[in-house]
């Protein structure tokens, strides 16, 4: 996620404490917050994906997913 979303995330949040939000600040901030957490969702599924379990005997296996 780019920098200006984060900070703007970050700003929103800090003003909703201190003064409270527009009914359009709040839909943006509802808006930025999904979209970050898809982006870690996506990023900690690549995470997984990449990663490998290596037992005491040497043999090594892949994360599955779990259905």
């Amino acid at each position: 996620m780019e920098r200006e979303k984060v900070e703007r995330i970050n700003f929103l949040a800090k003003k909703s404490k201190a003064e409270g939000l527009t009914e359009e600040e709040k839909a943006e901030q509802k808006e930025l917050r999904d979209q970050y957490i898809a982006e870690i969702r996506y990023s900690f599924g690549q995470t997984l994906e990449s990663t490998v379990i290596q037992y005491p005997d040497g043999t090594r296996k892949r994360v599955k997913k779990k259905d």
